[in-house]
């Protein structure tokens, strides 16, 4: 949580610099929490594992400034020497070694200075065994450095994989939008050439039926190119869609097409993909309906239960084939073929929450069951 608000801090302050100095201090600072527990650690293994004398205080304080010193020298380094470019492993580890020695000792003079110590209020440091805290110095450098390379190295991979996914997230969405424009590109000719056809027929002998069915394709056109630029739309325009589609094909088919729609006040405004309910009520109508001498009737009604979206075609028409098996795909099946194709809409759109199923409609018919997670209200 600390940490949390410490990034969040520095992120605010650093928001007017250019991006290039902004990274550059936002890697210092956020290195600073980890360089700090290595310091303080040195201090205490000063204090109590060498034990070689002098207050926590004064070795914590001189192992902070030996800590500093050698982190801003070797970062320095690096910068001089390979500037922005990848360094070399070994190179970078024994330029590590040849600066530690040096950050030892103007670590401790900086120290002595900045707290008006003599060099000899240092003398715990026994100057004759000073070639063990060189020693020490060079390990914990090599360590620390370790540890900040791998550090930048995960967050190179961590943004790398963020870049990746991000780009696969747009591909993705690209796919489906085209995926959906070729499902409308094979809805809207063999709709559009029927309706055209009984339009011409009506003219001549009934201009009032002639008149509603050019007022109901204007509707479902307009409706259809609005959905096809939008990644949501709402239930309320989903179905109005629906229902200026179902009247086109009341006139078209006559008794053989009887129709209700149920969508509740309180879920017309409620964001969907657009073109769910389309494939589900053709299929009803192609499949169920159409082949049916009699004909029969569709509902289409959409609920909220726990949270989730009930979408539901249920139809009087022919019924599923005898043994269905929904979860087999056949290639030569368009009923099979669509309803995995809207599958997998679902699945790329709102998770493993989504599916789609299809049931017997008793005593005939069937019933296409869409649910999906409704949206979160802020």
């Amino acid at each position: 949580m600390i940490k949390q608000y410490y990034l969040r801090t520095v992120s605010a302050l650093l928001s007017s610099l250019t991006p290039t100095w902004r990274e550059r201090i936002y890697k210092i600072l956020s290195d600073m929490p980890r360089l700090l527990g290595i310091n303080l650690a040195c201090g205490f293994a000063v204090t109590y594992v060498l034990r070689t004398g002098g207050s926590l205080f004064v070795n914590v304080t001189v192992s902070m400034f030996i800590g500093f010193s050698a982190y801003t020298l070797i970062n320095g380094t690096k910068q001089l020497i390979w500037r922005d470019k990848e360094p070399h492993v070994i190179g970078f580890y024994l330029m590590c070694l040849l600066v530690a020695p040096l950050a030892f000792f103007v670590g401790l003079l900086i120290a002595s200075y900045l707290l008006n110590f003599s060099i000899n209020a240092f003398s715990h440091f026994q100057w004759n065994h000073v070639s063990n805290f060189v020693i020490m110095t060079c390990i914990v450098s090599l360590v620390a450095a370790w540890s900040f390379w791998n550090r930048g190295k995960m967050a190179e991979l961590v943004a790398a994989a963020e870049a990746e996914k991000a780009k696969n997230a747009a591909i993705e969405k690209q796919a489906l939008q085209a995926q959906l424009q070729m499902l409308q590109a094979q809805i809207e000719p063999h709709m559009l050439f029927n309706t055209l056809a009984n339009l011409q027929g009506l003219i001549a002998i009934d201009p009032e039926r002639a008149q509603h069915m050019l007022a109901q394709l204007i509707i479902y056109l307009r409706n259809t190119l609005s959905s096809s630029r939008a990644e949501q739309t709402s239930l309320k325009q989903e179905f109005t869609l629906m229902q200026a589609y179902l009247e086109l094909l009341a006139i078209r088919m006559g008794k053989r097409l009887r129709y209700t729609m149920d969508l509740p006040d309180a879920l017309q405004q409620t964001s969907i993909a657009p073109m769910l309910l389309q494939p589900l009520v053709e299929n009803a109508i192609k499949h169920g309906l159409e082949p049916k001498m009699e004909g029969g009737s569709i509902h289409v009604v959409a609920e909220a239960v726990t949270g989730q979206l009930h979408l539901k075609v249920i139809d009087t028409g022919l019924g599923l084939p005898f043994n269905y098996d929904d979860s087999h795909v056949a290639s030569t099946d368009g009923l099979h073929v669509g309803n995995a194709n809207i599958r997998d809409r679902l699945l790329a759109l709102y998770g493993p929450q989504a599916s789609l199923t299809l049931t017997a409609n008793a005593p005939e018919g069937a019933i296409a069951h869409l649910t999906i997670p409704l949206p979160q209200l802020p």
